[in-house]
């Protein structure tokens, strides 16, 4: 294959797709032995499984889901966990990974198969995209304390010059002790303070006042924006840069890049858990994660169940498009289901693994402190970026493992963007094939630069209060009402069964034994569990509107978070309609059209269409799907 510069982009005219032996081979993501000359392959199934582990396993397998087991009842925790991972999780993996592999192409060009439902695919677009922008200033923080943590002693691991009056190093959490002013103006430190007589003052720790003055920067609230941090800003410009740098050609070198990236968290947790268990007070900490302080009482309630729905969805970016993404540069023949459980299951593995380390260090901090480990665990960004911190400046060596759990976190952080940048870049190039199939590299800079245009207001003063907004109603119940709506038109419009058909042109056939838990997951149990169970209901039901710690959101914040909300699923009602009116013919005929297969949903290369993708087979594969529109739900049953 040639190598080629910025000149080549002028000479090289893609033809049609349809026919890829017409493709002049000269774009850099191509290799010879791709069997796909246009979109190219994975070079080998290592680099594709490791990219599908680096984007399923991310931040939040570390700093969401040992919160939700210890706040859950511990071990009992895990019961409704794997169960959802079982009738939830794993079907709906296999279902996205099969639907990209089989098309070989992106969330938006996939819904060919059911054209009036494209609007899913532009919505996993867009969320996609918001994600990306607040994901990549996580990344940043992450960098940030990264490089602070070549420091000796760590610069939060005290009351230092950058602080103010309210810190106290004997706080573990906001507001755990108080500094009480009498009339007098002489000071004390005490729990409880008698509001009589005085003033009280909530003290910070040093790590959580480093996190708000130094890291942040943080204004009084998104009213007020302040300045752009810039240490911040150059941290994450150079997060942008190397994301760039890994994805230039496409999976071609993100492949390559998560050898380190996809193992090296791996490497740390395991240094984490044998350095933690070696502590005092660590077995206190496992206890509480899911030794004898379990509470399988807790299953009874309703909260456990939807907290155990919503990680499955979390952690293993179901909806996101990322899955259906890197699914869609498989070899046609590749055994997508085998690649489904070994994806899954190391999420699922490294979520509980990832907790051990957690909570064993955890576990030394309240024994120093003198608490109670309810008392320093946190969730979310005051976890790995408050309370974990303040435990490593405990330990001896602090700036090795701060520089160690910090730079996990960023290679976390990074294999996941590889990813979110795949999709958008994937969706553009599919979409304009003959324009951008020879741009790749210069559609991924634009692509990162736009990103990083867009993140800038994340690293302002107000930086915070964004990305909490973003974070909770964009990655929310936004993308379970997304894969509700695939499920049910894969399932039922499309057809279960026909899908299946699909499936078994790629990994051959299955006994129906085989597909009937399959079907029983796709047709029932997992469309019921997110539209009627706890997940969707319990969600709506039960929202508070989101703050950061006890500073709430202004109205006007509130209202923008709910418009990115819409924005993000207005997409699927928008091209319906739009399907409809482009349609030909009354209003059933119309609906007929568009909820069957287009003229070009089929395997990509000619070569795997068989008998029921051939073009001679194509006029007669519309007169079935016309008759069977009508009678699609009773043609297409589980049974």
């Amino acid at each position: 294959m040639r190598k080629y510069g910025w000149s080549s982009f002028r000479d090289l005219v893609l033809k049609n797709p349809a026919n890829p032996d017409a493709v002049d081979q000269q774009d850099s993501h191509i290799n010879d032995g791709d069997e796909n000359d246009v979109r190219g392959n994975w070079t080998n199934k290592r680099e594709y499984i490791l990219s599908m582990i680096g984007y399923a396993v991310g931040l939040g397998n570390v700093w969401r889901f040992p919160y939700l087991t210890y706040k859950n009842g511990g071990a009992a925790f895990l019961i409704p966990y794997f169960i959802m991972l079982v009738v939830a999780g794993i079907p709906l993996f296999f279902l996205e990974s099969s639907f990209g592999q089989f098309c070989s192409q992106g969330p938006i060009y996939a819904w060919r198969a059911v054209p009036i439902l494209q609007g899913v695919g532009f919505s996993m677009l867009v969320v996609n995209s918001l994600v990306s922008i607040y994901y990549n200033v996580i990344i940043a923080y992450s960098l940030f304390y990264m490089f602070a943590s070549f420091q000796s002693p760590l610069p939060w691991s005290s009351c230092l010059s950058w602080v103010d009056t309210n810190c106290n190093i004997t706080t573990t959490g906001p507001c755990s002790v108080y500094i009480c002013i009498n009339t007098a103006n002489s000071t004390r430190e005490n729990d409880t303070c008698s509001p009589s007589t005085t003033t009280v003052i909530p003290t910070q720790s040093p790590s959580e006042q480093y996190w708000d003055q130094v890291v942040l920067q943080r204004s009084s609230g998104l009213d007020e924006t302040g300045s752009i941090v810039w240490r911040l800003a150059l941290c994450l410009l150079l997060a942008m840069s190397i994301l760039a740098a890994a994805v230039i050609k496409g999976i071609k070198s993100s492949g390559k890049v998560v050898y380190f990236t996809a193992t090296f968290p791996y490497v740390v947790i395991l240094i984490l858990v044998i350095r933690g268990v070696t502590l005092e007070g660590a077995a206190d900490g496992i206890q509480f994660y899911i030794g004898s302080q379990s509470n399988f009482s807790k299953l009874a309630e309703a909260e456990v169940w939807k907290d155990a729905a919503t990680q499955t969805f979390y952690s293993l970016s179901i909806g996101w498009g990322g899955v259906m993404t890197l699914a869609s540069y498989n070899k046609f023949h590749n055994n997508i289901f085998l690649d489904s459980f070994v994806v899954t299951l190391a999420n699922a593995g490294t979520s509980v693994f990832a907790g051990f380390a957690i909570f064993s260090i955890l576990g030394h901090m309240a024994y120093v402190y003198g608490k109670n480990i309810g008392e320093v665990a946190e969730d979310g960004f005051g976890l790995v970026f408050i309370v974990y911190p303040d435990a490593l400046s405990k330990l001896p060596i602090a700036p090795l493992w701060s520089v160690l759990f910090f730079f996990m976190l960023f290679t976390l952080g990074l294999d996941s963007q590889f990813a979110g940048i795949e999709v958008i870049t994937t969706c553009l190039i599919d979409g304009f094939p003959k324009i951008l199939q020879s741009r790749r590299t210069l559609i991924t800079l634009v692509t990162c630069v736009v990103i990083f245009l867009l993140g800038l207001p994340c690293v302002t003063q107000a930086g915070i209060y964004w990305v909490t907004l973003m974070d909770q109603f964009v990655a929310s119940w936004v993308l379970l009402v997304i894969v509700l709506v695939e499920i049910i038109g894969i399932s039922y419009i499309y057809g279960g069964n026909r899908f299946i058909e699909d499936i078994e042109m790629m990994i051959g056939n299955k006994s129906f034994s085989f597909w009937l838990w399959w079907r029983a997951c796709w047709f029932f149990i997992t469309p019921c569990l997110i539209a009627v169970s706890v997940v969707l209901v319990w969600s709506l039901a039960t929202f508070v509107p989101p703050s950061y710690g006890t500073v709430e959101f202004p109205a006007w914040g509130l209202a923008l978070g709910w418009c990115m909300a819409v924005f993000c699923i207005v997409w699927i009602p928008i091209v319906a309609v739009y399907k409809l009116i482009r349609a030909e013919g009354n209003a059933l005929q119309r609906l007929q059209s568009v909820c069957r297969p287009s003229e070009e949903w089929h395997p990509y290369l000619e070569i795997h269409r068989g008998e029921r993708y051939s073009e001679e087979h194509c006029c007669h594969k519309n007169t079935v799907n016309q008759s069977d529109a009508d009678t699609n739900v009773i043609s297409n049953s589980w049974l």
